[in-house]
């Protein structure tokens, strides 16, 4: 049976998504770090010049919210994220990059700018990437509404 074009559309995106893992994973290898996997380091990046709560990050990058902590927890003890009491809510816990995680970060968007220099020197252009993400925004917003009040296809 040939897939449809919406079945492989997913099919794709869940491939995409492994290949990037497997490039950050190349580029943390070329480096020598070992102390932060490719998922950390993505969650490292989201946070960015940000102090952010474990809440708020999980609504940034849309990870689940236990793997979120316990991704935060290995960073803070590796010293990539520095974890902080709010002052103004005593129960909530902001995180921040560290120096190291600054390093990382400055690493990662280094590596962001060189995939655009080589992108730029294959068949896919800007006006085709910004199509891209309007069409997987669209489908996004397809989920989202599948899934609000569990109306729409269940």
């Amino acid at each position: 049976m040939t897939p449809t074009p919406y079945y492989e559309a997913i099919q794709l995106i869940e491939r995409l998504h492994r290949h990037f893992l497997d490039v950050l994973k190349v580029e943390l290898d070329k480096k020598g770090i070992q102390d932060i996997n490719n998922v950390q380091s993505m969650i490292l990046h989201n946070i960015g010049v940000d102090e952010l709560t474990v809440g708020e990050l999980t609504i940034r990058g849309y990870y689940l919210g236990s793997n979120v902590s316990y991704n935060v927890k290995k960073m803070v003890e590796n010293g990539y994220l520095i974890q902080e009491r709010s002052v103004h809510d005593k129960r909530s816990i902001r995180v921040k990059l560290s120096e190291k995680g600054i390093e990382l970060n400055t690493m990662l968007s280094d590596m962001f700018a060189r995939h655009e220099d080589q992108i730029a020197q294959t068949d896919v252009s800007n006006e085709n990437l910004i199509g891209l993400n309007d069409t997987l925004k669209k489908l996004e917003r397809f989920w989202a509404n599948q899934t609000s009040g569990y109306g729409g296809g269940f």
